[in-house]
């Protein structure tokens, strides 16, 4: 139960409700969207400053927006799990945090139309989605790839913003690239399930690791890890840097190995998990890898921005430090 009546909830933009709201978009991990945007926006030829700012933007806030919006439908099993957040203690009402939620996707998803107005329509399908993810959530086979199908579609939205027929999203590389886009953030939602399993089984979230356990839900984590490693391979081994670059051939191995290597921790310590407290120092190696997965990625199209991609995973590691619960990823 929540600590506050939703009638005690702070006043809507005040700076409390700012601050409280802030929290419950969880900045550590708007950076897993802020990737996943910019690995679209590298296969666009030609990028203006100004649309790159503010696609990078909306691509970084949509996971937080996407994430506040979601909770507003799983308030019972977060009071649990997470009963440090300031929707699940009614600091802030879920009237507020869906109203916030949907004008500030609303936002993403028209920054991203601007460039091109299929993305109306994409946007619409991803938002629908987040409205009905908790429904997936509840069985076993659902959570994960219907979560990832949405982060797939920022990626395609951020690709289709620089007027992009809709056609090429399924053209290769790119198809490469949402696949791995795909199976990474898959993985990443199931091994964020194992920190909720005692939350998820009391309030009826039949979640993989409910139904049949750590065991074979590390496996299953596994197969997508190595299936997201794959599909990046693919794009390294095809694709050439335009113009050739030795810094783009460089950086995106360096960044691929270190991907790698972070990503067999993950899949070791979660192999290794016996509490759901202990549950944190399997995922937060999950969620390195998928960044600097991406970051090979987009190396190898755009070698310009490498400086940029060590300064993002270098703010990521930042924020991530200063997140007001530690055992929550």
């Amino acid at each position: 139960m929540s600590a506050y009546p939703e009638s005690a909830a702070l006043k809507t933009f005040s700076l409390e409700f700012v601050r409280a709201y802030v929290i419950t978009m969880r900045p550590y991990l708007m950076f897993v969207s802020g990737i996943t945007g910019l690995a679209g926006m590298s296969f666009i030829p030609r990028l203006s400053v100004t649309d790159f700012i503010l696609r990078f933007a909306a691509s970084f806030l949509s996971y937080g927006f996407g994430q506040a919006l979601t909770d507003c439908f799983q308030i019972d099993t977060d009071s649990l799990s997470s009963p440090y957040r300031p929707l699940t203690q009614g600091i802030i009402s879920r009237i507020q945090a869906f109203v916030v939620s949907a004008v500030g996707l609303a936002f993403c998803v028209g920054v991203f139309a601007s460039g091109n107005t299929s993305n109306l329509l994409l946007g619409a399908v991803a938002g629908s989605g987040l409205a009905t993810y908790t429904w997936f959530k509840r069985r076993w086979w659902g959570g994960p790839f219907y979560n990832a199908w949405i982060v797939a579609v920022l990626c395609s939205m951020a690709f289709l913003s620089g007027a992009q027929p809709f056609p090429q999203v399924l053209s290769t590389p790119m198809i490469w690239v949402l696949l791995c886009v795909l199976f990474g953030y898959a993985n990443f939602v199931l091994s964020g399930y194992f920190k909720d399993i005692e939350a998820d089984r009391a309030t009826g979230y039949n979640t993989l690791l409910v139904v049949f356990r750590r065991r074979i839900s590390a496996w299953a984590s596994d197969f997508l890890a190595v299936a997201a490693i794959a599909f990046a391979a693919v794009v390294l081994l095809a694709a050439q840097s335009t113009p050739p670059s030795v810094m783009g051939d460089v950086s995106r191995w360096v960044f691929f190995v270190a991907a790698v290597v972070v990503s067999m921790i993950a899949q070791v310590r979660l192999h290794a998990v016996t509490t759901d407290n202990e549950a944190h120092r399997a995922i937060a190696p999950v969620v390195h890898s998928y960044i600097l997965l991406l970051s090979a990625v987009a190396c190898i199209q755009k070698p310009a921005w490498t400086g940029l991609f060590i300064l993002f995973y270098g703010a990521f590691i930042g924020v991530l430090k200063i997140r007001p619960a530690q055992n929550q990823i």
